[in-house]
């Protein structure tokens, strides 16, 4: 059975969607329906007047839901029905995840799936009773007559079902708090890796599903994995995901930058939207990948994807935007998913005036890279080493002929009608951007990645983080707004680490501290040692949530666990790490039987089974030298350092010589031989 949140019609309310900022919420605020957002008072009108609620959920770059906007929600007839019997609601689920996952939640309880649109059909206080996600016209308009008639004629019978139902979101991915001590094993994860590995797409990398997306945190623990352990296979497994991902049209070979997902197996027709988070983190994927290998390809990707951040995805004040559309205005000027970013033949012969036989072999205009329609997305199938070999020519040659094609087709895409933009700015998503831009930093050591990281970080210290310590979770046209979430202050929170690494200003360290300790007296629950997706301030909500599975984003719980642990060898604090510790202990049989969706909470078992450093750089070179360090891609450390005696971090205390600069290598507080050069220093460590 499906879920849908119906709204019903007070007859002096209109769409109210005009007075948001949210851009999806306005790309429907000229409906016939009469849209309210999900608040207080909508929710007390709904109670009020004993309506069911419709509660539609979506997002601005979300294809599916412009097409049942246009089906049904711009439909004056339907509209009709909506207005008539229903409260009816429209959220954003990138400002609201948190009612996003509860409805999301019912409706896989009861159709296995789920996705976006996702529509729901609710009580008047909130509990579902019907959903699913896209619906066509008809299907639509019999689900609102039939649940409207169910409620008028046996609502005992609605009651009874959404009772149940709202039982079994609230008992769904409960944690319960194990109390025995468990011994983490390095045996155990390889065992679970072995499991994964299962799974491993061996021709064009990633997993075998279809759709395929990048998934980076997985990709990220696997990098790690393959370098901790030493393990050939899962290393060639990432080189070529890596590879063909940055080959596929997944990635924009044009203009730089990820789409969310591929349709096929081999990266090839995205879903042409494009997110932020996505390409946050996978700049950070590719610059940890690049400290390892040092492979140009992979430094490319770096920089052309945070070139298109740059010109498409962030605002003068240092903020950056949420998405880009996957639609836009083809030439008869109707929207159509992918227009911006494919091409004819007919196109390219007439833009590509010279080289165009080399130009067709490079990016496959051929029955490999069409799509459908005589239309092709760009796509590579080698490098271009092995291309220059085969057309006997010289990389540099190539180089120079691959930059004019660029350039050509750039100017003419600039022709045409760019996907629109959701120009609000998410605390979440966009510290996952602090820390792209700051690997990338440490990997490429280009100055403006760091002042973007900076600049970005201090904005939201100024305008996202109140006096209370609470965070506002979103900024749009000049205001902030809504209630963060833990995945808010989770990922600041690691931002602000990774900056104080490459920066060695405790200024980060401390505000990393002060929110940690904010999250833990307002998510923490002390019943299971986890931590709510809201805070202690919202309570609207049917049920509260705790977010634990690794998805394309970590769960907060996983990175607040990893932060946890971090802070526990800066501050030499027992409690921060016995939480960690719990936390991890709560999820171990978990992680271990399903290890693909619990990526971010291996890194943390692998911290405990394997050895874990801290190395702090201290003395009047110590951000020299720390700069030498950040080359290296070492990911079973923590790193500390200051050029002075003023720092109030336990781990650097009784360290600074006068007119020496020294790298002592710690484990868990106990030091090696300080050393002068960090050649000698990271012998200390193991793999």
């Amino acid at each position: 059975m499906l879920f849908f949140f119906g709204c019903t019609k007070n007859t002096d309310q209109k769409n109210e969607l005009a007075n948001e900022t949210s851009p999806y919420l306005l790309q429907h605020a000229n409906n016939p329906v009469h849209w309210k957002a999900w608040n207080n008072k909508t929710l007390e009108l709904a109670k009020k007047e004993n309506k069911l609620i419709v509660i539609s959920i979506g997002y601005s770059a979300c294809h599916w839901c412009h097409v049942m906007e246009e089906e049904s929600f711009e439909n004056d007839s339907i509209a009709k029905i909506m207005n008539e019997n229903f409260i009816n609601i429209k959220v954003d689920r990138e400002e609201r995840p948190d009612i996003d996952q509860i409805y999301m939640n019912a409706v896989q309880l009861m159709t296995g799936s789920g996705g976006w649109p996702l529509n729901c059909i609710a009580l008047p206080d909130g509990r579902p009773i019907f959903g699913g996600t896209y619906f066509t016209k008809e299907q639509w308009k019999d689900v609102l007559q039939n649940i409207s008639k169910l409620y008028k004629d046996t609502p005992e019978k609605a009651i009874d079902y959404a009772t149940k139902l709202t039982e079994g979101i609230k008992n769904s991915e409960l944690i319960t708090l194990k109390k025995n001590n468990i011994n983490f094993k390095k045996t155990d994860i390889q065992q679970a890796v072995w499991q994964w590995q299962q799974n491993f797409d061996t021709i064009y990398g990633g997993s075998k599903d279809s759709p395929k997306f990048p998934m980076p945190n997985s990709l990220d623990y696997l990098l790690r994995y393959a370098h901790q352990f030493n393990d050939k296979k899962v290393q060639n497994h990432i080189n070529n995901t890596l590879k063909k991902l940055a080959f596929g049209g997944i990635y924009d070979q044009i203009n730089g930058g990820f789409s969310r997902y591929a349709t096929d197996t081999k990266w090839h027709i995205p879903h042409f939207e494009k997110m932020l988070y996505d390409n946050a983190q996978l700049v950070s994927l590719y610059a940890k990948a690049y400290q390892q290998s040092k492979n140009p390809l992979y430094k490319n990707v770096i920089e052309e994807t945070l070139n298109f951040v740059k010109q498409e995805l962030t605002d003068k004040n240092g903020t950056f935007f949420s998405s880009l559309d996957a639609d836009s205005k083809n030439e008869n000027n109707q929207l159509e998913e992918g227009a911006y970013y494919y091409w004819t033949e007919k196109e390219l012969q007439n833009l590509i005036k010279k080289n165009y036989t080399l130009f067709k072999d490079y990016y496959n205009i051929n029955n490999f890279g069409l799509w459908e329609k005589e239309r092709y997305v760009l796509i590579k199938t080698s490098s271009d080493e092995d291309f220059s070999k085969k057309h006997k020519i010289t990389t540099d040659e190539l180089t120079k002929i691959i930059k004019n094609w660029k350039e050509t087709l750039k100017e003419a895409r600039n022709k045409k009608r760019k996907p629109n933009l959701d120009d609000k700015v998410l605390t979440s998503w966009n510290a996952l951007m602090i820390k792209g831009y700051t690997d990338a930093y440490k990997a490429l050591k280009n100055e403006d990645y760091l002042k973007s990281a900076l600049k970005n970080a201090n904005f939201i210290l100024t305008n996202q983080l109140q006096k209370d310590g609470n965070l506002y979770r979103n900024y749009k046209n000049g205001k902030s707004s809504i209630n963060a979430f833990s995945e808010d202050y989770a990922t600041l929170i690691a931002a602000f680490l990774n900056l104080y690494e490459v920066t060695l200003d405790e200024k980060w360290l401390v505000q990393s501290k002060k929110i940690m300790d904010f999250t833990l007296s307002n998510f923490f629950n002390k019943e299971n040692g986890m931590f709510y997706f809201t805070s202690n301030k919202n309570n609207n909500l049917i049920s509260r949530k705790v977010k634990v599975i690794d998805n394309v984003i970590a769960s907060s719980n996983s990175i607040l666990a990893n932060s946890l642990f971090k802070l526990s060898l800066y501050y030499a604090d027992a409690n921060y790490n016995n939480i960690a510790q719990q936390m991890m202990s709560n999820l171990y049989t978990d992680v271990l039987e399903s290890p693909s969706g619990y990526s971010n909470w291996l890194h943390l078992m692998t911290n405990y089974t394997n050895p874990f450093y801290e190395i702090a750089t201290v003395g009047q070179e110590a951000l020299l030298k720390n700069n030498d360090l950040l080359d290296l891609y070492i990911p079973n450390v923590i790193i500390a350092g200051d050029t002075a005696t003023n720092n109030t971090i336990p781990l650097l205390k009784d360290k600074f010589i006068e007119d020496e600069t020294y790298i002592y290598v710690c484990n868990f507080g106990t030091c090696k031989l300080p050393q002068k050069q960090i050649s000698k220093a990271i012998k200390f460590i193991k793999k």
